[in-house]
């Protein structure tokens, strides 16, 4: 046997073993699913063929994620050719959002990998190493980079809580809609690009929906007296985020009656500095 026929054999072994791991993945989920049903799947008369060819469960299931990163990231990295000088919050969501659904158009019917990401995403074992490497890539690091500089009047906290939401939504819309296409089941969206569409929708509205309140934590009121304000900028100084004074003679603007937790102490501060006493700070459950 010639070394190309070798290669070819191996090759083809190689991508029939991805495609039954993925079918079988996204059917039962990582931890269910065994070698040597992989082996058999893949029509592979030896067991040890998965452990030969690929190593551990996990460097296999890294095997099907980067065949089909290699197709996303290039649609991504397209669109962040294109993506303008100045771009806004669905900009930075389209581009994290499109190019796995268009990805998933192009497979054909029927698809697995969006179920098979679902699963990967619900089982520790792989999950964390897996979104660390796919953080790796440059393309997805400028997206998160880009998010993070419009996000930026949000509380670290709320962004990070948010943030987690999306990821979660980012596989798991598309692994419900999946589902119900192998099912034979009636979709909101025709196609895959649509259903993208009405992703980013959901995706941006919730980056711009409105921080509540949590019960139980301890908020925070401010108010100012402008009356008793003698101008003198301590509070501007102490806690900038939160005060102000206006150009023409000085006195106290108040920027946030409700500032966030991060901003607290700096408000508890400025308050016991002033020397007009005019800031009264309340803070409840």
């Amino acid at each position: 046997m010639s070394t190309s026929t070798r290669a070819s054999r191996v090759a083809a072994t190689r991508e029939a073993i991805i495609t039954a791991a993925e079918r079988l993945f996204a059917e039962h989920g990582v931890a269910a699913v065994s070698n040597r049903q992989i082996s058999e799947a893949a029509g592979q008369g030896n067991n040890t063929a998965v452990g030969y060819h690929f190593g551990t469960k996990a460097d296999l299931v890294r095997a099907i994620i980067r065949k089909h990163m290699a197709h996303i990231e290039e649609a991504r990295e397209e669109r962040l050719a294109h993506i303008g000088p100045e771009p806004g919050l669905r900009d930075w969501v389209e581009c994290f959002v499109m190019p796995t659904m268009d990805h998933l158009g192009s497979l054909g019917d029927p698809t697995w990998f969006a179920r098979f990401a679902a699963q990967v995403l619900t089982d520790p074992a792989v999950r964390d190493e897996i979104a660390d490497e796919a953080m790796q890539s440059p393309a997805l690091r400028r997206v998160s980079d880009g998010l993070d500089v419009c996000l930026s009047d949000l509380p670290p906290e709320i962004r990070d809580e948010r943030n987690a939401m999306v990821r979660q939504l980012a596989v798991l819309v598309p692994a419900v809609r999946e589902a119900s296409l192998a099912a034979g089941k009636t979709t909101a969206r025709d196609t895959w690009h649509e259903a993208g569409l009405g992703l980013v929708d959901a995706i941006v509205g919730l980056y711009g929906a409105e921080v509540t309140e949590l019960r139980g934590l301890p908020a925070m009121k401010v108010t100012v007296d402008e009356d008793k304000c003698c101008g003198a900028g301590s509070c501007v100084l102490v806690a900038p985020d939160v005060f102000d004074q206006r150009d023409e003679d000085g006195i106290v603007i108040l920027l946030e009656p409700a500032p966030a937790a991060e901003h607290h102490e700096a408000v508890r501060e400025a308050a016991s500095v002033c020397p007009a006493l005019a800031i009264d700070v309340s803070e409840g459950a």
